[in-house]
């Protein structure tokens, strides 16, 4: 990753950047990921405030920890994070209060962890973060991950489970009504709401228009 991403804290992303990802590829996760959860942030900071680097720290950081999404494990990967993030936070000198400001952050952005921000930087972070997860940059990944998991398309009888329950584990097309058409519902910050909203149309009007490919009724 260019580190000129993140102008203008080069050097502290210079630090942070061997660490960041995780060493199990994942393109849902990668580099670029974390390139629009910065955008996104610097977005919500530009509005909200907040502290750049300890939002720069835990931007970069906030994916260092792996757990596929099916896994048992999935909810303990922020925590992982945070610990391994503070490990390393701690080696370059930084103020306990510092890295437990950015330890929070991490801890709080997992959907899967439900626990809850208490400080400005940790809503910026976990409303960055699920940004990424809506608009088309959100479709793009909900299939990308469905396809690392095996999971079909759609369920070509009942594509929207009218008449069925929901399962995102068979069904990807099924995620957008288990998680994804909530998401901008839970915003912790006014920019980061605002945000959503657009997004949160482009999912739905993306669902409207495949259902209309698949020959499928609304």
């Amino acid at each position: 990753m260019n580190s000129l991403s993140f102008a203008p804290f080069q050097s502290l992303a210079n630090l942070l950047i061997p660490h960041t990802v995780a060493e199990r590829l994942d393109g849902s996760h990668d580099e670029s990921h974390l390139h629009r959860v910065w955008m996104n942030v610097c977005a919500i900071r530009d509005k909200e405030g907040g502290d750049h680097e300890v939002l720069l720290a835990a931007t970069l950081l906030h994916d260092c920890v792996s757990v596929e999404k099916n896994s048992k494990f999935r909810s303990s990967a922020s925590r992982l994070a945070a610990a391994k993030a503070s490990e390393l936070l701690s080696e370059m000198g930084w103020s306990e209060e510092r890295i437990a400001a950015v330890a929070h952050a991490i801890e709080a952005h997992s959907y899967s962890a439900a626990i809850t921000p208490t400080t400005l930087e940790a809503k910026i972070l976990q409303d960055a973060d699920r940004l990424d997860a809506l608009g088309l940059i959100g479709v793009a990944r909900l299939f990308y991950v469905a396809g690392r998991m095996g999971s079909r398309l759609y369920d070509a009888a009942d594509p929207l489970a009218a008449n069925r329950p929901l399962d995102d584990k068979q069904f990807a097309l099924d995620h957008f009504k288990n998680k994804i058409f909530g998401l901008s519902q839970g915003f912790q910050t006014q920019a980061g709401a605002e945000l959503a909203q657009a997004r949160h149309a482009r999912a739905v009007r993306f669902v409207s228009e495949l259902m209309e490919e698949v020959g499928a009724g609304q």
